[in-house]
């Protein structure tokens, strides 16, 4: 269960990564409105993947935890 949450939050860190580069070409391209709007959804998206890895890291505490108990 824990690579799920690893693989989600991979998922939003490419998801982030991909709007800042769109942002970066539009604010090339002086198209700052679409610029900002892409920058924001690229702080959702990185937010997220914060969220998703944190939830990961826990469940891979809980996991080990857990095994360490059974020895």
């Amino acid at each position: 269960m824990p690579q799920d949450s690893h693989r989600r939050a991979a998922e939003f860190h490419e998801l982030a990564a991909h709007a800042h580069r769109a942002a970066a070409v539009h604010h090339g391209k002086e198209d700052h409105l679409t610029a900002h709007e892409l920058s924001r959804q690229a702080m959702e998206y990185a937010s997220n993947a914060f969220k998703h890895s944190q939830e990961a890291h826990q469940k891979s505490e809980k996991s080990c935890s857990s095994e360490a108990k059974k020895t």
